[in-house]
């Protein structure tokens, strides 16, 4: 995004959840926590069924602040989030922000953010305040190559 976010502005991101979402975000994070492989045990818990680590589910809001909005430098600077719903695995789940307020003194952002289902029902819903870091351009490579030639 270029500039300064703008009150009501809205970005999504959708994607379906895999068994490869588990496995890497475990491998990354060492969460090998039994409701996301132990198939009997998930589907005799509250839940019913294997899920997604909560992780996985609110790391689409990540990529949402990260790439859309704000956009590129943006960085949480904390976060109110509920998890009101377990995600299980191969379902389309669509991350949602919304710019509530922009200060004027500083690159600061509140967001309404908010993961649903296909259904629309809701899995994690909250706020964040989020620092919108400006970015400098890098050099082309021309220059880079002109520099090191020094």
């Amino acid at each position: 995004m270029n500039g300064k976010p703008e009150v009501g502005a809205v970005a999504r991101l959708t994607r379906t959840t895999s068994e490869d979402d588990i496995r890497r975000f475990s491998e990354m994070t060492g969460d090998f926590n039994p409701l996301h492989y132990d198939r009997a045990l998930a589907e005799a818990s509250l839940f019913g069924k294997i899920i997604v680590q909560g992780g996985v589910t609110s790391g689409l809001l990540n990529a949402i602040v990260a790439q859309d909005l704000p956009g590129p430098g943006t960085v949480f600077l904390g976060v109110n989030w509920r998890f009101v719903n377990a995600v299980g695995i191969n379902e389309e789940i669509t991350a949602e922000v919304e710019v509530l307020s922009v200060r004027e003194d500083k690159p600061i952002c509140e967001l309404s953010t908010r993961v649903f289902d296909a259904n629309g029902n809701d899995c994690i819903v909250g706020t964040a305040f989020v620092y919108v870091a400006p970015l400098k351009d890098r050099p082309s490579s021309n220059e880079e190559s002109d520099e090191d030639a020094d």
